[in-house]
C-alpha cells in the first residue's frame, strides 16, 4: 500500500464553490465528505446529495467489497481497504484493488471544473471471467453543515431512463441525477448509524443514517463502469460518452498546471458575473480578509492577474462606511463588517495588483478610490471604534466584537479581544498609507515613528502585541505572539531596522516557529494551549492561544531573509527549514494542500480545515521568494 496516510483527505473542488472529498481510506470521518456536494448559489447554498457509496465486485470466487464504511461502536464493514494496494491523488484520485485471485481494479472520481459534474469510472486492469460491479448510491438532501436520519419524509421515488436514475429525497431540494453505463435497479434500503470520527474530536454530533434508493450494476469485464453525479433530474444523456468528454476536458486542464497550481485553482471560484476565493474546504466560504492574503500567493505570485482584477473590482461593491465586508455569509442573511484588518488588506493586495498590472483606467480609479475612501474613513472614524488616534496609529475595537484576524469568540467572550492599538493592525495601516502616498504620506511618517517608539518592549527586545488596550494610554500587552512579525516582513515595507528587527525575527523564531507555522502565543505564556482538540468552547478557546498557523510563516520567511541575508545561499537555507516542512505536509493531511492550523506542542498535529487558501497561497509565495 502506499505510504499516504489511509485517514489523509482528497478533494475534488467544481469551481462553482461545490466539491467531492473523502479519505484515503474510502470511509467518511466528517459530515462534509460527500461524492456529489453542489453550491446551489454559487459558491454558497452548500447541500449534501449524494454521500457515499457501497462498491462489490462479483466474480467467479464471490463477492469482494471495494468499498469501506465506519459504523458506530467502531464497526467497519465492509473492509474494502483490506484490499488497497495503491492510491494516488494526482492528476485526481485514484484507488487500485487487488484481490485474491489476481482480479484488480481502478477506481477514480473527478470533478468537471466549472460545471459541477462528478465521475466516478471504475476499470478492471488485470484478470479474466466474470468482474460484475454492484454500485448502492448513499443519498441525503441536505444543507452541508447538518446531519440525517431516518425520517418518515424521505422519499425514494425514482425517474429512470435506461441506466439513468434520478431521485428527489425532500422537494424542497435539488434532485439528484446519476447517468450510468449498466444498469439501475430500484431497492430503497436504509443505512444506519455511520460514525464520522472527525466530528466526534470536534465534541459535534456524528452519527447518520442515508438512504440508497436502489442498485447500478456493470459488467467489468466487458467495459468499463462510469457514474456521472449532478444535481437536476435531467436524464437523457449516455454516461459512457459524458465520462469520456469530462475525463478529456480535465485531462487537458490538469496537465498544463502543475499540482501545486491545481491546487490552487481549487479556492478560485464563480460567484455571480465574476469571482472569489473560498478560504477553506469543507466548511468555509468566501471571507474578506482571507481572500486578499490567499491572492498575493494564489493569483498575484502566479501571474494570474485577470483573476485578480476581477476578485478585487467586486469585492468594491461592498464598500461601507469605509469598510469591506469581511464575510459574505453562507445564507441569505446581511453582509458581515467585523474586521478590521480586512480592508487595510485590501489596500495593499490591490496597490500590489497595480505594481503588476495596466488595467483600463476605470478599474485603476475603481481600486484608487476604493482604498482611498478606506483609508480617509479610518482616519476619521467608523464603526466599533476604528480611527486615526492622535499618535498616528490606528485604534480600534468595542466590548464582545472580535476586529482581528485572531477572532474566535465562545458565546459573548471574545478569546483575544486585543482592543487598543494592535502591532499588526499598524503594520497594515503604514504599509496601507505608504502605497497610497500622496497626501497620506505624512500620515505614514507620523504613525511610522510613534510604532517604533511606543510598541519598543526593551525587556523581551521585541514589540508589544496591543499597546493602549482597552484604549487606555500606555496600558500594554506584552504577549509575546506573532503578530509583531509584519512590521519586519510579510508586508511592502518593513517598519523595522537593523538591531530592533533581528531581535524580533530571532525571539519569534526561538519561541513560536514549528515545522508547521507560528505558534500564537509563547509556550511560556499563563494562557498557552498546546493543544487544539475537545469540544468547541475548548477548540476556540485554544485557537490563537498557542496553535500554529501554516499561513504566518510567510511574512516570517521573508523577516528572515531581510534580517539575515536575500542572497542565494540564505534562501536556500529559508527554503530548507522553513519551507519544505510545509512542502512535506501536502502528502499528508490534506492532499496536495495545506491545513488551516496544526497544534502549537510536538508533533504539531495538523487540525482545522484541511484544505485552506491563505495556508496555500503564503507556501507558493515562499516557494517562489526562496527560489
Amino acid at each position: 500500500m502506499t505510504a499516504v496516510p489511509l485517514g489523509a483527505e482528497w478533494l475534488e473542488a467544481d469551481g462553482l464553490g461545490g466539491y467531492a472529498s473523502g479519505t484515503v481510506a474510502g470511509y467518511r470521518t466528517r459530515r462534509y465528505h460527500a461524492l456529489l456536494l453542489p453550491a446551489t448559489k454559487p459558491p454558497t447554498g452548500r447541500i449534501v446529495l449524494v454521500n457515499g457509496c457501497e462498491a462489490w465486485l462479483d466474480g467467479e470466487s464471490g463477492g469482494v467489497p471495494l468499498s469501506t464504511q465506519h459504523y458506530g461502536a467502531d464497526v467497519i464493514h465492509p473492509r474494502g481497504l483490506d484490499f488497497l494496494i495503491d492510491f494516488a491523488h494526482e492528476p485526481w484520485p485514484q484507488w487500485t484493488f487487488r484481490f485474491a485471485d489476481g482480479t484488480t481494479v481502478l477506481h477514480e472520481v473527478f470533478a468537471a471544473y466549472g460545471e459541477g459534474s462528478v465521475v466516478l469510472a471504475w476499470r478492471r486492469i488485470a484478470g479474466t471471467g466474470r468482474a460484475d460491479l454492484r454500485v448502492r448510491p448513499l443519498v441525503s438532501g441536505r444543507d452541508y453543515h447538518a446531519l440525517m436520519h431516518e425520517n418518515a419524509a424521505f422519499s425514494f421515488t425514482a425517474l429512470t431512463e435506461g441506466g439513468n436514475a434520478s431521485w428527489r429525497p425532500y422537494d424542497a431540494l435539488p434532485a439528484m441525477a446519476a447517468w450510468s453505463s449498466g444498469a439501475y435497479a430500484h431497492d430503497p434500503v436504509w443505512y444506519r448509524n455511520f460514525f464520522y470520527a472527525k466530528e466526534a474530536e470536534r465534541g459535534l454530533d456524528c452519527v447518520e443514517d442515508l438512504g440508497s434508493p436502489g442498485v447500478f450494476t456493470f459488467d467489468l469485464a466487458a467495459r468499463d463502469a462510469a457514474l456521472v453525479l449532478r444535481a437536476g433530474d435531467a436524464l437523457a444523456g449516455d454516461a459512457t460518452v459524458e465520462a469520456a468528454r469530462i475525463r478529456a476536458s480535465e485531462t487537458q486542464r490538469r496537465s498544463a498546471l502543475a499540482p501545486i497550481d491545481r491546487a490552487a485553482c481549487a479556492y478560485i471560484v464563480k460567484r455571480g458575473r465574476g469571482h472569489t476565493i473560498i478560504a477553506g474546504y469543507p466548511w468555509f466560504t468566501d471571507w474578506g480578509r482571507d481572500t486578499f492574503i490567499a491572492m498575493r500567493g494564489l493569483l498575484l505570485a502566479r501571474n494570474g492577474l485577470d483573476l485578480a482584477e476581477s476578485i478585487l473590482t467586486d469585492w468594491t461593491r461592498c464598500l461601507s462606511e469605509g469598510m469591506l465586508a469581511n464575510r459574505f455569509p453562507d445564507r441569505d442573511v446581511a453582509l458581515q463588517y467585523n474586521s478590521v484588518d480586512a480592508s487595510l488588506w485590501f489596500v495593499i493586495v490591490a496597490y500590489e495588483y497595480l505594481a503588476r498590472a495596466n488595467p483600463v483606467s476605470a478599474i485603476r480609479e475603481t481600486l484608487v478610490d476604493t482604498a482611498s475612501a478606506i483609508l480617509d474613513r479610518y482616519t476619521r472614524g467608523t464603526r466599533f471604534g476604528i480611527r486615526m488616534d492622535d499618535d498616528g496609529l490606528l485604534a480600534c475595537g468595542v466590548a464582545g466584537v472580535q476586529l482581528t484576524w485572531m477572532d474566535a469568540k465562545v458565546g459573548d467572550r471574545v478569546i483575544t479581544p486585543r482592543i487598543g492599538k494592535p502591532v499588526e493592525v499598524q503594520a497594515l495601516w503604514i504599509n496601507a498609507l505608504r502605497l497610497a502616498g500622496g497626501r497620506f504620506a505624512a500620515q505614514a511618517d507620523k504613525a511610522h515613528e510613534a510604532l517604533r517608539s511606543r510598541f519598543w518592549n526593551p525587556f523581551a527586545r521585541c514589540l508589544y502585541d496591543v499597546i493602549d488596550v482597552d484604549h487606555v494610554d500606555g496600558r500594554v500587552d506584552a504577549s509575546l505572539r506573532p503578530n509583531q512579525i509584519f512590521a519586519v516582513g510579510g508586508l511592502p515595507f518593513a517598519l523595522l531596522e537593523g538591531d530592533a528587527a533581528r531581535a524580533v525575527v530571532d525571539t519569534v523564531e526561538s519561541e513560536l516557529v514549528t515545522p508547521l507555522g507560528l505558534r500564537t502565543l509563547a509556550r511560556f505564556e499563563r494562557e498557552y494551549q498546546g493543544r487544539y482538540d475537545g469540544g468547541v468552547e475548548q477548540r476556540d478557546g485554544a485557537y490563537h492561544q498557542g496553535t500554529a498557523w501554516p499561513w504566518l510563516m510567510g511574512a516570517f520567511v521573508d523577516a528572515w531573509l531581510r534580517v539575515n541575508g536575500d542572497d542565494a545561499a540564505h534562501r536556500a537555507q529559508a527554503r530548507a527549514r522553513f519551507v519544505a516542512p510545509l512542502e512535506a505536509h501536502l502528502e499528508t493531511y490534506g492532499l496536495g494542500h495545506l491545513c488551516e492550523i496544526a497544534d502549537g506542542d510536538p508533533p504539531q498535529t495538523p487540525r482545522g480545515c484541511p484544505f485552506q487558501a491563505w495556508s496555500l497561497g503564503e507556501l507558493i509565495r515562499m516557494r517562489l521568494r526562496t527560489a
